[in-house]
């Protein structure tokens, strides 16, 4: 069974449903948006990278020529290759 949390775009008044089940970026497209630029999905090509503001996610491996090491300790990541364990608040633009 999955939980379902709010994902928040911190640019704007956009909300969207995310289950702990599937990515930001699958949660973003399922619900209708196009608020993330998509890319490959894969998290090769870096098109959907984003900034965690607020709240927890699992993640699985990025690509480093997109997310550095030190990049991802201050939140950046990948959309298609994190789901949250929280609500999260996001930024697009400010990575």
């Amino acid at each position: 069974m999955s939980t379902t949390y709010s994902i928040a775009i911190a640019e704007s008044d956009v909300n969207f449903p995310c289950t702990d089940t599937e990515s930001v970026l699958a949660g973003m497209r399922r619900s209708g948006r196009d608020d993330i630029p998509v890319g490959c999905q894969g998290g090769g090509c870096g098109a959907c990278r984003i900034r965690v503001l607020e709240g927890t996610y699992t993640k699985r491996r990025m690509s480093r020529a997109h997310v550095s090491e030190a990049q991802e300790a201050e939140g950046v990541a990948l959309a298609c290759r994190i789901s949250p364990t929280s609500s999260l608040r996001i930024s697009i633009t400010s990575i």
